[in-house]
C-alpha cells in the first residue's frame, strides 16, 4: 500500500490497538464517554481548532486506565484530570514504545524527536500506538495549550469538589461561559 492508504485505515488499526493495552474495556468505554462529554461541553473538542480531537481523547483515557488498572469510573475520572493537570508536556503521551520500523514497510517514519525538528516541536504530544506512531496533537498551539492546561485544572479542582461532596457531578460539565466570559478582564 502507498502511504497514504497506509495512514487512511491508520484509525481502525489505533483504535483496535488501543483497545488491546487497555486492562478494562468497560471502565475505558464509560470514562471516555465522560471526557468526551465534558470536552465537548467546556468547548475544547475540536482537533482542527488545535485542541484534541476524539483519538486524542481516547490515547489520553487509555493511558490513565493503564496506570490505574483496577480504578473504578469514578476513581479514573479524578486520576485523568490529576494526571494531566500535572503532566509535564515536554515528554509525550505514550500507551506502548514506539516501533521504529515494521518488515515489509518502507517509507514509513515514525514519530521521533529526535530525529525530525517538527516532531520536537510539538507542545503536547500524544502518540497513537500502531505503527507508524504518529503525534495525534499537531495542531495544538501555546494559547491553545494554555486553555487545555487550565480546563484540566477546573475539572480536576471539580472533581476533587465532587469527592467531599460540596459539588455535584454535572458541575464537571457546566458548559463553557462563552457569551458571558470578559477575556479583557
Amino acid at each position: 500500500m502507498d502511504d497514504k492508504s497506509v495512514r487512511c485505515i491508520n484509525g481502525y488499526r489505533v483504535a483496535d490497538k488501543i483497545l488491546q493495552l487497555v486492562p478494562n474495556q468497560e471502565a475505558f468505554r464509560e470514562t471516555l464517554r465522560f471526557v468526551k462529554c465534558w470536552a465537548k461541553r467546556r468547548g475544547i473538542y475540536s482537533n482542527v481548532l488545535g485542541f484534541f480531537g476524539g483519538i486524542t481523547w481516547a490515547l489520553l483515557v487509555a493511558r490513565v486506565c493503564q496506570l490505574y488498572p483496577n480504578y473504578c469510573f469514578s476513581q479514573l475520572v479524578n486520576r485523568f484530570f490529576r494526571t494531566y493537570d500535572q503532566w509535564n508536556w515536554s515528554k509525550p503521551v505514550l500507551l506502548c514504545e514506539v516501533v521504529e520500523s515494521v518488515p515489509g514497510i518502507v517509507g514509513l517514519k515514525p514519530w521521533n524527536p529526535k530525529t525530525s525538528i517538527a516532531d520536537k516541536q510539538h507542545l503536547m504530544p500524544v502518540i497513537t500506538p500502531a505503527f507508524p506512531a504518529m503525534n495525534s496533537t499537531h495542531n495544538v498551539t501555546d494559547t491553545t495549550k494554555r486553555i487545555l492546561l487550565d480546563e484540566f485544572r477546573r475539572g480536576y479542582e471539580v472533581v476533587k469538589k465532587v469527592e467531599n461532596n460540596k459539588a455535584d457531578w454535572k458541575e464537571v460539565h457546566n458548559p463553557f461561559p462563552f457569551f458571558s466570559n470578559d477575556p479583557f478582564k
